[in-house]
């Protein structure tokens, strides 16, 4: 029975992918910044913190297993979390990983990375990939675009919005693309992918293509609320974000993101990674999707609760 570490087996990719490592008889640890946050696993997986700057005692955290599942990083720039210090920190853990002998490390990045970027998401991903290959680890890196699941933010945001508000604004036509990928097909990828021994980089991307705009008609129409969609600069758009951001008490959207989404950075030419429609999950969650906000910083600030309920 091989050893498997989770990074952050508390919150969204890293509880599905250890999941299925517990369905299918693997020891499982993680790593988290969330040690006083509900175990969903009970005494199954046992936690430990990151000792990023102890870089021994991150070590020998690693010591004795097989793969590093990484799904560590941050969504934007905030206090108390940067994604410069994330790049930081998961370079630790890579060296960390080769130090303690681990055999494999699956990487979650983000499709579309370039070292050249303005956006510093699509920066960081790519070093971190650098960072790794350069490292002499077996490795396989994932490239998801937006996941969607029970613990979704965007998906279920966007049908909170739809809910809440009267009209819709998309930034510029909204004919950008993205390709999102159910949570649980990105964890069998990466549990698959662990199982391995040659080093690959997979675009894990959905079964289906949507415009922005296709997308949010097609949540609209699934959860019973469709609506008029106009057209707002990415100016506005980002303003009226802001004014949302203000009344939820979270980051609703950063301008970064409104770059990433506006110029297809969210989708490839790759073939599907998972076979899950995102059309069909949103049917089956049409009564509960978007009932209630979700949001990003409650999630980091409040870690002693269940990662859905912050």
């Amino acid at each position: 029975m091989s050893i498997h570490v989770v990074t952050g087996a508390y919150g969204y990719s890293g509880k599905y992918i250890a999941g299925r490592l517990l369905d299918q008889g693997e020891t499982v640890r993680t790593i988290t910044n969330s040690l006083s946050r509900p175990n969903p696993f009970g005494e199954r997986v046992k936690a430990q913190p990151y000792h990023f700057d102890e870089p021994q005692k991150l070590a020998a955290t690693l010591r004795g297993a097989d793969v590093l599942y990484n799904t560590y990083w941050v969504r934007f720039n905030h206090r108390g979390f940067t994604h410069a210090v994330a790049v930081e920190n998961t370079i630790k853990l890579f060296a960390a990983a080769k130090e303690a002998g681990v055999r494999r490390v699956v990487h979650i990045s983000i499709t579309n990375p370039s070292e050249e970027s303005d956006l510093e998401y699509f920066r960081g991903k790519a070093r971190l990939e650098r960072e790794l290959v350069d490292s002499g680890l077996s490795f396989a890196i994932l490239r998801p675009t937006v996941l969607f699941g029970r613990e979704d933010i965007l998906v279920n945001n966007i049908a909170w919005t739809l809910r809440h508000l009267p009209v819709f604004g998309v930034f510029g036509d909204g004919m950008y693309r993205l390709q999102p990928i159910y949570v649980e097909d990105l964890a069998e990828l990466a549990v698959r992918e662990g199982k391995g021994d040659k080093n690959r980089i997979i675009d894990a991307v959905g079964p289906e293509t949507f415009t922005f705009r296709g997308l949010v008609e097609a949540i609209g129409a699934s959860i019973g609320k469709p609506r008029r969609i106009i057209t707002v600069s990415p100016w506005l758009g980002y303003c009226v974000a802001l004014v949302i951001g203000k009344i939820v008490g979270d980051v609703f959207l950063t301008r970064a993101e409104i770059e990433g989404l506006m110029r297809g950075l969210l989708c490839t030419a790759s073939e599907p990674a998972g076979p899950t429609r995102l059309t069909a999950w949103v049917g089956r969650h049409a009564d509960s999707l978007g009932v209630r906000y979700a949001s990003e910083l409650a999630r980091r600030t409040h870690r002693d609760q269940p990662y859905d309920q912050s």
